[in-house]
């Protein structure tokens, strides 16, 4: 992985929780109080963080050992809960709305790829006065029809492309594994950010990891 990127970038997607906005505190209480509607052992928090990044319905299955079934009936407790009270929990980490304000003024098109459903991304950009930054903002499709990182990825890139803005040399900045492997699936670099929700370890196949939306805006506008 190289310490020093030099690169002109035509766009850039940015994954939305753990990388722009805080949001382990809202999504942690919604699954907190979806186990324990179910009847199910709580994790510990420090184990919930294991659950952000990844498709939940995918977490649900693998990590708490749910059938299909049940992990959409756990999927459904956790959107209604998440929806009615921990979707604005959150927190805009320190330097991002200046970063993307100098990424506007460059004229550099930006892009969401988030896995959380997209109306839902929708109204909490909206919320953090976020949206108007974002020529699209591409998630998960209510049906789950679309739900991996590389189909949000797709999808975003797709979406860009339709509004006239060139992806040729684009990049994701993102904080899991889940992001380096989604964007891969389409031939996209990614950055990763330290002070997400990451391991050190899930920065393997980035092409940088940063730790200041400081030193990201050298990266990304040299």
């Amino acid at each position: 992985m190289n310490s020093v990127v030099s690169r002109t970038w035509s766009s850039v997607l940015f994954d939305l929780d753990g990388t722009i906005l805080d949001s382990a505190p809202g999504i942690i209480d919604a699954l907190t109080d979806t186990f324990a509607h179910l009847g199910l052992p709580v994790p510990s928090r420090e184990e919930f963080m294991a659950y952000i990044g990844p498709p939940l319905l995918s977490s649900l299955q693998e990590r708490a050992g749910l059938s299909e079934e049940k992990a959409r009936e756990a999927l459904a407790i956790y959107r209604n809960d998440y929806r009615r009270d921990g979707a604005f929990d959150s927190a805009i980490f320190p330097g991002i709305v200046g970063l993307l304000d100098s990424l506007r003024d460059a004229g550099i098109p930006l892009g969401i790829a988030t896995s959380k459903p997209q109306n839902q991304a929708q109204a909490i950009l909206d919320h953090f006065e976020l949206s108007p930054y974002f020529t699209v903002i591409s998630g998960a499709s209510e049906d789950d029809a679309r739900t991996s990182k590389a189909h949000v990825v797709g999808h975003a890139l797709a979406e860009l492309a339709k509004a006239g803005a060139d992806t040729s040399q684009a990049v994701l900045i993102g904080d899991r594994i889940y992001d380096v492997e989604g964007a891969a699936a389409h031939n996209l670099p990614t950055i990763i950010v330290e002070w997400g929700y990451g391991s050190p370890a899930e920065a393997v196949g980035a092409i940088a990891t940063v730790y200041s939306a400081d030193r990201l805006r050298e990266l990304l506008l040299g």
